[in-house]
């Protein structure tokens, strides 16, 4: 399994941290590399939320299926992907602080076939940089940058 785990201060209130990384059509307004969502199913938000995400990887454009599994605001977001061979599972967790919030992203990528378990070490230095810009994206955005 390889692990990509990134962590920001940030200057806002959990609530509003929150709603930029679980809130499936802010995220994509946060950030630029989405370049759609579809919803699959009715909900936009919660435990059962699927959507397709388009976005631009390494110059090229790609669309997951992504679900969300697990949903406790204001304090984490888990959504799941199987894509490439791979189980890509990723959890936002909020935790108040006295001068904002911590937003650590872990990102835990599971290979199943052989294709993919020889890929997923090699790509992980191009993930983890457009994981670390994506939380980029998000501090700015709370922070009003944006």
């Amino acid at each position: 399994m390889t692990t990509i785990t990134t962590t920001r201060s940030i200057a806002a209130e959990p609530a509003v941290v929150f709603e930029a990384v679980a809130k499936i059509e802010t995220f994509q307004t946060i950030q630029p590399g989405i370049t759609n969502v579809v919803f699959l199913t009715d909900s936009r938000t919660g435990v059962g939320t699927r959507f397709e995400e388009t976005r631009i990887m390494g110059g090229r454009e790609a669309t997951t299926t992504l679900e969300v599994t697990e949903y406790d605001p204001p304090n984490s977001v888990r959504l799941v992907a199987e894509e490439g061979g791979t189980t890509w599972d990723t959890v936002f967790t909020v935790e108040p602080k006295e001068e904002g919030s911590l937003l650590t992203m872990v990102m835990d990528a599971q290979p199943h076939t052989t294709k993919a378990k020889a890929v997923t070490p090699l790509i992980k230095p191009m993930i983890a940089k457009a994981v670390g810009k994506d939380m980029d994206h998000v501090k700015a955005w709370c922070e009003g940058g944006a």
